[in-house]
């Protein structure tokens, strides 16, 4: 597989590309837990001082022990969440370069979303415990109806770039970004991203209900990687709904990577305060939401773009 040279690790070098992505992954991590609490609380300050305060006490704080738990599977499930945020991370263009780079990039990602469903399951059965493993069955519940929304989404995107690589994604929006002839795909990416994070209207896995549900005999080290891992995943998204539907680096007057940057600290407020605005939907209410509404939308959604590739609208 011939990867172009500038696109992909081996113009950084190898260990640079991966300290780099680590590195953005936490900042958009710490950018989203710092808007989310800037929001609830109405200080910017207070908020980033507050979010390193609370992961200095999370680092510090004790493990909690349930009785007979499955200490192997939960772990590992806590510590793939932050991971599999990062791998997500990889295929998304920084600067004009990315991790990893194929002829699947899209697909990457969204395999990455998949196999968080096995890390979040794991999160919630390995506790042996009620109100951890209702919130594991809600998450596996909630993904029945939201990953096809999501693939359509994705596929519309391919479709629209004739290729799933993202670099030739973010370069065939150079006339026209993909977010005017494709908002339903947007929309639907932004909500799926939210609920992979189970944040704002898609948080009953972990609702108040069953006290916490997959998070609820999480703490120390264990709450710290699975909070990280969820915002971490919800900025790399972010960034790339920016490469997807927003033109990426492209813009007027500001260097590309500065216009990256604005556009995707713009998507993660969008989706804070949305979130923080939306009630919490409850799961049942959402897989009717998305077999009967997100399904048929995206593949009209995608039928549309679908012809003007044919009638040569996209170049």
């Amino acid at each position: 597989m011939e990867i172009p040279v500038g696109t992909s690790a081996a113009a950084w070098g190898t260990w640079s590309a991966v300290l780099t992505v680590t590195a953005v992954g936490l900042l958009l991590g710490f950018l989203v837990a710092a808007t989310d609490r800037a929001v609830l609380t109405g200080s910017g300050a207070r908020a980033a001082v507050g979010t390193l305060q609370s992961g200095t006490r999370l680092l510090l704080e004790q493990r909690r022990t349930t009785l007979a738990p499955d200490s192997l599977l939960w772990r590992l499930g806590c510590a793939a969440v932050p991971v599999l945020a990062l791998l997500s991370l990889a295929v998304v263009p920084i600067g004009g370069r990315t991790l990893l780079s194929s002829s699947a990039d899209l697909v990457w990602f969204n395999a990455m979303e998949a196999v968080l469903w096995a890390a979040v399951w794991l999160v919630g059965w390995g506790p042996n415990a009620v109100h951890a493993l209702t919130g594991g069955y809600r998450f596996l519940i909630q993904g029945l109806s939201y990953e096809l929304p999501l693939m359509f989404a994705l596929i519309t995107v391919g479709v629209g770039a004739q290729s799933l690589r993202t670099t030739n994604v973010v370069a065939a929006q150079a006339d026209l970004w993909f977010v005017v002839t494709m908002p339903v795909a947007f929309v639907v990416f932004l909500a799926s991203a939210a609920a992979f994070a189970f944040w704002g209207p898609f948080a009953s896995p972990a609702g108040a209900d069953i006290a916490g549900g997959v998070t609820s005999e999480l703490s120390g080290v264990d709450r710290l990687l699975v909070d990280a891992g969820r915002a971490v995943f919800l900025g790399a998204a972010a960034a790339m709904a920016t490469a997807l539907f927003l033109g990426g680096d492209a813009g007027p007057w500001l260097p590309g990577p500065l216009w990256q940057l604005v556009k995707t600290v713009g998507v993660v407020v969008l989706l804070v305060v949305v979130g923080h605005r939306v009630p919490v939907i409850r799961p049942d209410r959402f897989v009717e939401i998305g077999w009967m509404v997100l399904i048929p939308a995206t593949l009209l959604q995608a039928l549309l773009v679908s012809v003007l590739v044919l009638s040569g609208f996209y170049g």
